[in-house]
């Protein structure tokens, strides 16, 4: 491994491995304030205009004590992990907290969150599920009425210039993860599947400026290794998050590459690009209208199958990996959807169950070491033809 290429991978896998104490770094180092965003599609943008640091919410291991008192045992794991971390005082830093409403725990999260953490302002994102004309007007009121309430609890004013120079601050930010993640999907020898997660998970707790000279820097290094030899099989990875980490590493383990996602904690959250046209609220609304193949927005069609068949297809695949947070309902809802069009195509797919507090790995090592046996005996027997 290039040293250096090594050392950058290590210094941002350290950042999301210890998110508390990166945010709390980045808040010294860049003298701002922090806003908290829940997933997905939260408007970082507008709290990034206030010179607030935009902070992913996306769970993490804990132990769920108090915040059973607000959610069942039923609710996805992230949002329990959530609620109980801001009970425990972990999120006493942010400023106020965003909270999409994209379903039914989510919603619920946006109002208990008043009473369980009073201390802390909670804004909530209210998204259409339709995408015509009145839709994306109306979200555009939404996304404004969010500038609004950021600016009362600041007691700030953020201007239309602030707004345009945070757009463009993460529209650079998305371009340099496209780029990354094209390099990465070519050198699974040199970004493994650990690596590459971690390094878009630090992200969200990062300012996006020196964040994205990181990205470039490390892609750059990428480019200048040489390239070897990949022996094992890629996959495609689908669903809400890819965690728990150790996951990436029962991958690696049985030689199955995880080259490219439509994971809401990774690449979807960058793969579309924004218009040139419009003002920086009217380029925010239109990415979420540009989004295909999204489990959280409504779609004719529901073409997400469509998608990840063109996407094993792009990078060369051997199988698509469906990540199950448990208790996700709408990522539930998709699946017959995903598995009629793989199973169509003749696409292996592997269906795994994931949750952040899990008692056991091992369930999830053998279903991942029995596929990579099915793809084995696959890759003999297509050789044999």
């Amino acid at each position: 491994m290039n040293a250096t290429l090594d050392e950058m991978i290590g210094a941002l896998s350290e950042a999301a491995l210890h998110p508390w104490q990166t945010v709390i770094k980045t808040m010294k180092e860049t003298g701002k304030d922090a806003i908290g965003c829940f997933p997905i599609h939260t408007p970082e943008e507008i709290a990034y205009a206030a010179d607030c640091v935009p902070i992913g919410m996306w769970g993490g291991r804990t132990r769920i004590r108090l915040a059973d008192k607000y959610l069942q045992s039923f609710c996805c794991s992230i949002m329990r992990s959530n609620i109980e971390f801001a009970m425990n005082g972990v999120y006493d830093m942010l400023k106020a907290v965003i909270i999409p409403t994209f379903c039914d725990t989510l919603k619920c999260v946006s109002e208990n969150w008043k009473t369980a953490i009073p201390h802390i302002p909670v804004i909530t994102a209210v998204y259409p599920q339709n995408r015509n004309a009145a839709a994306l007007s109306y979200l555009r009121e939404e996304f404004l009425r969010i500038r609004g309430e950021i600016e009362r609890i600041l007691s700030i004013a953020i201007s239309d210039d602030k707004l345009e120079e945070a757009f463009s601050v993460y529209e650079d930010c998305r371009n340099a993860l496209r780029s990354f993640a094209k390099a990465a999907s070519a050198r699974p020898d040199a970004i493994d599947n650990r690596a590459r997660h971690l390094i878009l998970k630090a992200g969200y707790f990062m300012d996006k400026k020196p964040y994205t000279r990181l990205i470039r820097e490390l892609t750059d290094e990428l480019a200048s290794v040489p390239e070897r030899r990949f022996d094992g099989f890629r996959a495609v990875m689908t669903g809400l998050i890819g965690e728990p980490v150790e996951m990436a590493d029962a991958f690696a383990e049985n030689r199955i590459a995880i080259v490219a996602d439509d994971i809401a904690h990774a690449s979807r959250q960058f793969r579309t690009a924004a218009r040139t046209e419009g003002d920086a609220i009217d380029r925010m609304v239109h990415r979420i209208a540009d989004q295909k193949g999204d489990t959280f927005l409504y779609e004719d069609g529901k073409s997400k199958g469509e998608m990840l068949l063109d996407m094993v297809s792009e990078h060369g695949a051997d199988a698509v990996v469906v990540c199950m947070m448990k208790f996700c309902d709408p990522e539930e809802f998709d699946y017959p959807i995903v598995k009629e069009a793989l199973e169509k195509a003749g696409v292996p797919l592997l269906h795994i169950e994931t949750d952040q507090q899990p008692d056991s790995y091992e369930q999830i090592r053998t279903r991942v070491q029995s596929f990579a046996e099915m793809l084995e005996a696959r890759a003999v027997a297509g050789r044999r033809k």
